[in-house]
C-alpha cells in the first residue's frame, strides 16, 4: 500500500509500505480522509519526541472496513467508520474506571516515542482494535468525521468543569481546538464567549461560530478589557488552549476569584505558574487530555449540524502531496487551519 513515510525529521516520502496485520481483534480500515494534526506537524522536525522515525503519522481519521480479525464481532466490511486516536487496553485500572484517555498502557496512533512506536493513518490502510471504532452517521462525510478527534478533545475540556447557563467564558487560542470549544461552550448554555487570539482571521472565524468578542493580544491589552466585560470580576472559566506561558498567565490573569481555568494546550512541556495568584484567588486548574467516550456526542452533533466544521477545513487533498502541506503548515501559512489528506 502506499503510505506518507516520516523517513528522517523534516523528511516526509509517498512510498510503497506492506499492509498492516489484522491481529484477531482488529479491523483493517480502508482510511478515506485523515486530517493533519498540529502535533504532527511539531513532531515532524523532532521537537516533541514523540514522532520518532521512520513513522507513518496521522490520527484524526476516517474510512471504510475494509477486513475483520478472527474475534471481532460488532463490526463487518463495508461499515463506514472513524476512531479514536487513543489505543487503550481495556483491562487496567484507569480503564475499568471508564478513563481510557489515562490508561496505563495507553498507545496514541501515529506516534513513535521511547516506549513504543504505533503507525497511524497517512496510509491507505491502517489497523485498529474493534473497541475503538465507531460507526458514522450516514449525514457525515468522511472529511467531516476526520474532524471528530479534536473534537471529541474540545468537548471533554468543557464537560471537565461544571458549566451555568449565562457564565462568561474566555478561550485562549483560537485554533482548531479553540474555535471547536467555542462551539462546545455555545451548546452548553455559556452566556458571554471572549475569544483571545494574534491571528485577526482566526479571531473573525471564532465569532462566526459563536464567540461574542474576539480580542487580538497584540493589538489590545486583553485583560483591562475582560475586566470591562465582566464588571471586573474576571470570566467565569477559561480555557486554555494553546500551551505556552504567556497564553497560560493570561488564562490565569482572566478569570475570576473562585474560577476555574482548564489547561488544554501543549505546545510547551513546562511553564511558569503564578502560584500566589492560583493559591490566594482560589483558582480551579483542570488539565484536560484527549476525550474519553465524547465521540458519539460529537458525532451526533456535527450530524445535526449544532457543531460547524466545515468553516475548519482548509484544503482536501491527495496523500501524495502531503509533504508540500506538511512544509506549508509547519512555516505557518496564512489562512490555514485544518489539511485534510486523502489516500
Amino acid at each position: 500500500m502506499k503510505a506518507l513515510v516520516l523517513k528522517e525529521y523534516n523528511q516526509l516520502v509517498y512510498e510503497d509500505v506492506p499492509e498492516p496485520t489484522v491481529k484477531p481483534d482488529d479491523v483493517l480500515v480502508q482510511v478515506r480522509a485523515c486530517g493533519i494534526c498540529g502535533s504532527d506537524v511539531h513532531g515532524m522536525d523532532g521537537s516533541s519526541g514523540r514522532r520518532i522515525p521512520p513513522l507513518i503519522m496521522g490520527h484524526e481519521a476516517s474510512g471504510i472496513i475494509a477486513d475483520v480479525g478472527s474475534n471481532v464481532d460488532k463490526f463487518h466490511p463495508g461499515e463506514r467508520v472513524t476512531f479514536d486516536s487513543t489505543v487503550y487496553c481495556g483491562v487496567c485500572f484507569y480503564c475499568r474506571r471508564g478513563e481510557i484517555n489515562l490508561c496505563e498502557n495507553r498507545r496514541v496512533l501515529g506516534v513513535s516515542c521511547d516506549e513504543y512506536r504505533q503507525n497511524g493513518a497517512f496510509a491507505e490502510y491502517v489497523a485498529v482494535p474493534q473497541r475503538i471504532l465507531y460507526r458514522l452517521p450516514d449525514d457525515v462525510i468522511f472529511e467531516h468525521a476526520a474532524i471528530v478527534e479534536p473534537c471529541s478533545i474540545a468537548f471533554h475540556a468543557v464537560g471537565r468543569m461544571a458549566i451555568s447557563l449565562n457564565d462568561t467564558a474566555v478561550v485562549v487560542g483560537a485554533g482548531i481546538i479553540g474555535l471547536l470549544v467555542i462551539q462546545a461552550l455555545r451548546a452548553a448554555g455559556c452566556g458571554k464567549i471572549i475569544a483571545i487570539d494574534i491571528d485577526q482571521e482566526k479571531l473573525d472565524l471564532a465569532q462566526k461560530l459563536g464567540a461574542d468578542i474576539g480580542l487580538n493580544s497584540i493589538a489590545t491589552d486583553v485583560i483591562p478589557k475582560i475586566d470591562e466585560l465582566t464588571d471586573n470580576r474576571g470570566a467565569d472559566v477559561v480555557f486554555e488552549a494553546v500551551g505556552i506561558t504567556h497564553s497560560v498567565k493570561t488564562a490565569l490573569a482572566g478569570v475570576r476569584k473562585g474560577g476555574t481555568v482548564t489547561l488544554i494546550g501543549l505546545m510547551s512541556p513546562m511553564v511558569d505558574l503564578p502560584l500566589q495568584s492560583v493559591v490566594t484567588r482560589e483558582i480551579t486548574l483542570y488539565g484536560s487530555c484527549a476525550s474519553r467516550g465524547e465521540y458519539p456526542a460529537c458525532l451526533d452533533m456535527i450530524a445535526r449540524g449544532a457543531i460547524n466544521v466545515d468553516p475548519l477545513i482548509s484544503a482536501v487533498v491527495p496523500l501524495l502531496e502531503g509533504a508540500t502541506w506538511f512544509q506549508r503548515l509547519y512555516n505557518k501559512e496564512g489562512g490555514l487551519l485544518k489539511v485534510i489528506l486523502v489516500p
